[in-house]
């Protein structure tokens, strides 16, 4: 498979961080021919800071998105840009007959999601949305988790309560784009775009949806969210099979948290509760940092401990023995987190016309809930979620 010719919007966070590495640490999928960076600052611009001239080796810089488009070189397209240009860079790119891989928020409305999707399949071309936290290692191991059948021991029975949170602690605003009122920003498009599209991942689709959403730090813009309580509403979970319990819950919730103000040294991520058991886990993915520290992006490849939670944060399960007795035990993160798994994903959809690991459509739906999220707090009541086929 020749490798993909790839350009990277944007080299701030998501282009040196969470894309830039894996583009250049997969030499067989894809190659790094251009990156739009607007004002270099020296040689090879921030790659060849960030990775050293050999990154940077043969990538070209431009300083605008006409120039990338106008390369016919290019065949990929990775939108790391501010997310209200998500939508008009990613149509612009689509215009163009190149592929695209947009970062999350992939729009501010569904309807642009929509657009987007339906531009896409009349160009017969790949739209894949970055959402990289299908591949955390908390998360593959919670699905495994949720898998095991209702005669395991440590099977939680029938689900009455999930709640994924997302929680962090800053008593200042950035300084950045990110503190602006514009659209597709706040806690909600950032944050919440990684849980609901997790619970939608596990749960499918609610029936309704209720939220509590606000800037609790009175720091910048009011309309500028920086925590966020969703809760979706489902019908009551058909138990797994071998379920020990007699309680049949009569509904099933799901909760969605986030915080800029939580003062903990390891921050809340799952609680799971069921008939039978409750799991909770506490710290979050360790990838993102280990991206942050690495030198050279051959690094991540190299390191065996890349993407690896350590003991510390391992999930606990507390299953329920008999009547009353609870027993506690460790349910281990054995599989590594690899968001290079996205990115050998999108290679093989584009290269062999395999089926995405990650729908466009699943992601547009995830706009369409965080619209209905602000609209259930601005109007402080529940919203039916429509019915989609």
């Amino acid at each position: 498979m020749a490798p993909i010719k790839t350009a990277i919007l944007g080299v701030g966070l998501a282009g040196l961080t969470f894309h830039g590495p894996f583009v250049l640490a997969l030499p067989e999928l894809f190659t790094l021919v251009a990156v739009l960076e607007r004002h270099p600052q020296g040689p090879g611009g921030k790659i060849q800071a960030r990775f050293g001239p050999e990154a940077a080796q043969g990538v070209k810089i431009y300083n605008t998105l006409d120039q990338v488009l106008a390369d016919p070189e290019i065949e990929l397209v990775i939108v790391g840009t501010p997310s209200e240009t998500h939508y008009e860079f990613a149509k612009k790119v689509l215009e163009a007959g190149k592929h695209v891989l947009v970062d999350k928020p992939i729009t501010a409305t569904f309807e642009q999601a929509l657009e987007l999707g339906s531009l896409a399949k009349s160009k017969n071309l790949i739209l894949y949305p970055y959402q990289n936290r299908r591949w955390d290692s908390d998360f593959l191991a919670l699905r495994a988790l949720l898998d095991l059948p209702g005669s395991n021991p440590k099977s939680l029975g029938t689900l009455y309560e999930f709640e994924s949170r997302f929680d962090r602690y800053r008593a200042t605003l950035k300084g950045t784009w990110k503190d602006l009122a514009i659209p597709a920003n706040g806690l909600v498009y950032d944050l919440g775009a990684h849980t609901i599209d997790q619970a939608l991942v596990l749960f499918g689709r609610p029936l309704s949806i209720t939220a509590h959403i606000e800037n609790i730090r009175g720091l910048g813009h009011k309309d500028v969210d920086d925590q966020f309580t969703i809760f979706l509403h489902y019908p009551p979970r058909t138990p797994p099979a071998g379920t020990p319990s007699p309680v049949k819950p009569t509904s099933f919730t799901v909760i969605l948290r986030g915080t800029i103000l939580s003062v903990k040294s390891s921050q809340f991520r799952y609680v799971i509760r069921g008939t039978t058991g409750t799991f909770s886990k506490n710290g979050v993915d360790v990838q993102e940092d280990q991206l942050k520290a690495i030198a050279k992006p051959s690094d991540i490849f190299k390191d065996p401990n890349h993407g690896q939670e350590p003991e510390e944060i391992f999930g606990t399960v507390e299953n329920l023995r008999g009547e009353s007795e609870v027993v506690k035990s460790i349910w281990p993160s054995n599989i590594k987190g690899d968001y290079s798994g996205l990115f050998k994903d999108l290679a093989s959809a584009i290269r062999n016309g395999t089926p995405q690991a990650v729908k466009w459509e699943e992601s547009a739906q995830v706009i369409e809930l965080i619209q209905l999220a602000y609209k259930s707090s601005k109007e402080g009541r529940t919203l039916e979620v429509p019915t989609r086929s």
